[in-house]
C-alpha cells in the first residue's frame, strides 16, 4: 500500500513539477528577450523625442546648394535620379562621431549608380570638419553651409532638431523616410 500510495503521489506531482518548471522556463525566455525590447524601445522613443518634426514620407525635399570642403557647389538636384542619403552631422557631436563607422559601412554595402550618400554637416570651422573626413576615412559626399546648426536655413528647412539625423530621399527628390537612428536607416536601405 506504501508503494502504491507513492506512485499515487508522484502521479499527481509530476505534472505540477513540470508545469513550475515551464513557467521558469518562460520567465527566463522572457527576461532574457527584455534587454532587447528595451533597446528597441529606446530607439523609437529616440525618434518619437527628436525626430517628430522631421519631414513626412512623400514630402518634397527642399532644395539646396552647399559648398563642399574644396569650394565646390553641390546641389542636391546634382543627385536627382538617384536615391541619397542625406546624414546631418558635426564632428563636434558625439552621437555623429559614435555612428560614423556603422554610416562608412552602410556606405560601402549600399553606395552605387542607384544610391548616393551626402553628408552636411554643422562644423563652423572648415579645418577641423576636413580634418575629421580625412582621419575618418568618410569618403562620400560631404557640405556645409558653415554656419551654426540652428542658424543654418538647411537645418530650418529639413526640420532638423537633433543631430544625427538622417533621410532617404527617392530618385524624384521626395523623402522616403527620417529618422534619428541609424539602424533604422539601414532596414530602409535593406528593403530597397
Amino acid at each position: 500500500m506504501n508503494k502504491r500510495f507513492v506512485l499515487i503521489a508522484a502521479s499527481l506531482l509530476l505534472p505540477i513539477c513540470l508545469c513550475l518548471s515551464c513557467k521558469q522556463s518562460s520567465k527566463k525566455a522572457a527576461q532574457a528577450e527584455e534587454p532587447a525590447a528595451t533597446e528597441a524601445a529606446a530607439e523609437e522613443d529616440l525618434d518619437l523625442k527628436y525626430a517628430a518634426d522631421l519631414l513626412k514620407k512623400g514630402e518634397v525635399a527642399p532644395a539646396f546648394t552647399l559648398k563642399d570642403p574644396q569650394g565646390k557647389e553641390v546641389s542636391l538636384s546634382d543627385l536627382k535620379g538617384k536615391y541619397v542619403v542625406i546624414d546631418f552631422w558635426a564632428s563636434w557631436c558625439p552621437d555623429c562621431r559614435k555612428d560614423v563607422p556603422k554610416m562608412k559601412e552602410l556606405k560601402e554595402k549600399y553606395s552605387s549608380e542607384r544610391i548616393a550618400f551626402l553628408g552636411i554637416s554643422f562644423d563652423t570651422e572648415i579645418d577641423k570638419w576636413k580634418g575629421f573626413i580625412e582621419e575618418n576615412g568618410m569618403d562620400w559626399i560631404h557640405v556645409s553651409p558653415m554656419v551654426k546648426w540652428k542658424e543654418s536655413q538647411v537645418s530650418q528647412d529639413y526640420k532638423v532638431n537633433w543631430i544625427p539625423s538622417m533621410y532617404l530621399v527617392d530618385p524624384d527628390g521626395k523623402v522616403v523616410f527620417g529618422t534619428v537612428v541609424l539602424d533604422k536607416l539601414e532596414k530602409v536601405l535593406e528593403s530597397l
